[in-house]
């Protein structure tokens, strides 16, 4: 997730640059680039939901102790993931968005 994290913001290293002259604030960048990041994790997570349910059932029915599944497994499971990635991508996007724009767009 870090790689493709630095990938887009170097990617966006220019839009960046021309954002900041413009007046946009480090928070402001920060949610532009994360934003997509969460929209791809929400995706991803909703329908692997009835998967992932169907999958441990199956293999929780060849124990001799059973137990049930509950919702909240599969909610923190995803809020872990969800923090995990804001977190990583914050932290890629903060250096690029930290950085003087002038640098940027220099050479364009």
């Amino acid at each position: 997730m870090s790689a493709m994290a630095l990938f887009i913001a170097r990617q966006r290293t220019r839009e960046i640059g021309i954002r900041k002259v413009n007046g946009a604030g480090i928070t402001w960048i920060l949610v532009l680039l994360s934003k997509d990041f969460v929209k791809w994790i929400l995706l991803a997570f909703v329908p692997a939901i009835p998967l992932i349910y169907y999958a441990m059932r199956r293999w929780l029915e060849n124990f001799s102790y059973r137990t049930t599944l509950s919702w909240w497994i599969f909610a923190l499971a995803g809020m872990i993931v969800l923090v995990i990635t804001v977190f990583t991508v914050s932290l890629q996007s903060y250096r690029s968005a930290s950085r003087n724009p002038v640098e940027a767009l220099r050479y364009e």
